[in-house]
């Protein structure tokens, strides 16, 4: 198990990106923050050139642990990162639709409804990523930098990206909830273990949301995004993560 100590130190971190994110102001605008880009880049990086590959590794500790075939295993690892991007991808489209109901009466935002259920959804996502803090494949120092570096600039580009969704609810309610959400997922880690498989699980789902996150801040046209930060963000960490091997 990692040092407890220093992944309790990382899930405060990532408590405290949600808590300052309104104070970024320079983050906050149109084009698209250079910086967002390239973290988006970042995030994508860590996905195909890190993540993908440890879930490989759960899928063997799964199969081993289990006396399953790999194959069966490996294909339910990787469903569950089919279903994390098909799960954040109808809760974009249901706030998206809230809010075009609503601007056609004349109101800000999407329904409180539809509100609570997008923070609750990203509050589990955000705990199931401070559980992994503890509970990882590669439990060693360099594996715990590189997944701190990744996630909490993809913290970074989620809260800004609720930020736009929600607007003024998000600053008052919103941010608290996820920002209390790494370290209780911390704190469940520390006092309990998921069998290799349900991680390997976890793990998928959270490939799948993680790439389905930056895509949907990336890709809309009225973002106006940085192709090119993009690019560099995604090409530089990979080359960092393939030295680093």
């Amino acid at each position: 198990m990692p040092n407890l100590l220093l992944t309790g130190i990382i899930a405060a971190a990532f408590a405290l990106v949600h808590i300052v994110g309104k104070d970024l102001r320079f983050l906050q605008r149109t084009p698209r923050s250079i910086w967002l880009s390239l973290a988006g880049g970042v995030s994508l990086a860590y996905v195909f050139v890190h993540l993908l590959p440890e879930l490989a590794e759960w899928q063997k500790a799964s199969a081993r642990h289990i006396g399953a075939n790999a194959f069966a295993v490996e294909s339910h690892i990787y469903l569950a990162a089919l279903l994390g991007l098909v799960v954040f991808y109808g809760l974009d489209r249901l706030v998206r639709q809230s809010k075009r109901k609503n601007r056609d009466v004349g109101q800000p935002g999407s329904s409180p409804r539809v509100f609570w259920i997008h923070l609750s959804s990203y509050a589990v996502y955000s705990v199931l990523i401070g559980y992994l803090l503890v509970h990882r494949e590669e439990a060693d120092l360099r594996g715990l930098v590189i997944y701190a570096i990744a996630l909490g600039l993809h913290f970074v580009v989620n809260d800004q990206g609720l930020r736009e969704y929600h607007g003024d609810a998000y600053d008052r309610t919103g941010r608290w909830l996820l920002a209390a959400a790494p370290p209780l997922g911390w704190l469940i880690g520390t006092g309990f273990a998921l069998s290799p498989l349900l991680i390997a699980l976890v793990f998928g789902f959270l490939a799948g949301g993680l790439v389905l996150n930056v895509l949907k801040e990336e890709l809309p046209e009225d973002r106006e995004s940085r192709f090119g930060a993009l690019a560099a963000g995604a090409a530089g960490f990979a080359l960092l993560l393939l030295i680093a091997r």
